[in-house]
């Protein structure tokens, strides 16, 4: 999941969906209405003379047998399209979350000259499909023109035979071939289109469920050991390590701080614990077990994790919540309560909408849903990431005092917060340093070690 690219995903589920929509979906409706009168005419013309209408439908077959090239280089051009309008809301994206930067780096202009390269970029390949499409169209029309006059020849060459085919009834089939030839006419680009639209519609497929055939063993819901990390050591690609021989052991139903400088660390080996990546080396074992070895619903049936950074749907403060889940009514109130969120929820009410990602809320409220969230869950494991970073030193200390109070919970925070009052209540500390574990400890023991958490804790002060 952590490497699933959100860009291509809502192109995905838009401007290619746009095109199953248009391509695949409205053909079938209009073959239909082309199948009808297609049948009717041919039904009159076979009225008329079987033999002529023989031949109308062997010319009528040119017209497709043209168009099976270009409609394969449509399908080719539709997918070229498909890639760039995914690279398009990239672009995109990136520009709407950065503009904070971009202003103040005064980088507009840069910026606009990039963005109109990149728009030039995709209407040239829009231009090439659009060549494909009318590349079919022109062949279709041409084919059909010959098909015309090729009905007309025969039909004039039987009416001076001497056959039951007068020059009225080749005056009568020509109007009749109209109502066939039209149908031919437009049936070619349809399906070439269509041919484009199934294309797409693979893609999608190949995007949407590459990752659906996910393996692994379940876990207890409950961990009766904990959580044991060994020699583990880990770095992203053409990168430096981040974290170096990590041995740690979490002991079920206790609290551990994580804590330490910048870089240190601390969110990558939260990350890790939620199964974010699998190029690690050494081991994290939950009961014994290898989380590689894990399925991941198994995994999220014991863990949760609360991030500094959250969202929040543009939905009332009830279902952001809940996630449109059903909980009891009481396990609600008391998420509500132990998160904070109370005093909000007195004063806007349940129904109050928190407006897109959350605009009408406060950095602090909208932490305070996701601790909510997290509690609501009851998951026997839980991680913090600077959960309380946004919230003021009284709503933080109160919660991390819920936290703290709560029986048969393995948490682990990770944390610059560093009240001694707080600090004193876990069981464990942990000290990172430049990837590695340089301390860990009691409150007490750390301070009196005067080592690295005593000059962390002092500065803090």
């Amino acid at each position: 999941m952590s490497d699933e690219n959100t860009s291509r995903l809502i192109s995905a589920l838009t401007n290619d969906m746009k095109t199953v929509e248009d391509y695949y979906l409205d053909t079938i409706l209009a073959v239909v209405d082309i199948g009808v009168s297609f049948a009717g005419a041919v039904f009159l013309m076979l009225w008329y003379s079987p033999f002529l209408t023989l031949a109308a439908i062997l010319l009528s077959i040119l017209p497709i047998l043209v168009s099976v090239v270009p409609a394969k280089r449509l399908a080719e051009a539709e997918k070229k399209v498909s890639d760039a309008n995914a690279g398009y809301v990239e672009i995109i994206k990136d520009i709407l979350s950065g503009f904070p930067v971009i202003k103040s780096f005064q980088a507009e202009k840069e910026i606009q000259e990039r963005f109109a390269l990149d728009n030039n970029k995709i209407e040239n390949i829009k231009y090439i499909r659009r060549y494909a499409e009318e590349n079919v169209n022109l062949l279709s029309t041409a084919a059909s023109v010959i098909m015309r006059l090729g009905v007309f020849m025969i039909g004039a060459w039987m009416s001076v035979s001497g056959t039951d085919v007068t020059p009225g009834v080749v005056l009568v089939f020509l109007q009749l071939v109209t109502f066939v030839i039209s149908p031919i006419e437009r049936i070619p680009p349809r399906l070439a289109n269509r041919k484009a639209a199934i294309a797409i519609m693979d893609k999608i497929s190949d995007f949407l469920f590459e990752n659906n055939e996910i393996s692994g063993e379940e876990i207890p819901l409950t961990l009766s050991d904990g959580i044991s990390i060994k020699d583990l050591s880990f770095g992203y690609e053409n990168d430096r390590q981040i974290l170096r021989h990590i041995d740690l052991h979490f002991q079920s139903g206790k609290k551990y701080a994580i804590v330490g400088g910048s870089g240190s660390g601390k969110t990558t080996l939260l990350n890790l614990i939620m199964q974010t990546a699998d190029s690690y080396q050494g081991s994290i074992l939950f009961d014994g077990t290898e989380l590689r070895s894990i399925h991941p619903d198994s995994l999220f049936q014991t863990i949760s994790l609360v991030q500094q950074n959250v969202f929040v749907f543009n939905d009332t403060l009830y279902h952001n919540v809940t996630l449109y889940k059903d909980f009891p009514e009481n396990d609600v109130s008391k998420a509500v309560s132990e998160s904070g969120l109370s005093q909000l929820i007195a004063s806007h009410g349940n129904g109050y909408i928190c407006g897109e990602n959350g605009s009408a809320l406060s950095g602090g409220e909208k932490q305070r849903i996701s601790i909510a969230r997290a509690l609501l869950r009851n998951t026997s494991v839980l991680l913090m990431d600077e959960a309380t970073a946004a919230l003021d030193e009284i709503t933080a200390n109160s919660i991390m005092n819920s936290f703290l109070a709560m029986e048969n919970i393995t948490g682990i925070v990770v944390t610059h917060r560093l009240d001694e009052t707080i600090m004193q209540k876990y069981d464990e500390i942990i000290v990172l340093h430049h990837g590695e574990v340089a301390e860990k400890g009691t409150f007490d023991h750390l301070i009196n070690k005067r080592g690295l958490f005593y000059s962390l804790f002092t500065v803090s002060k």
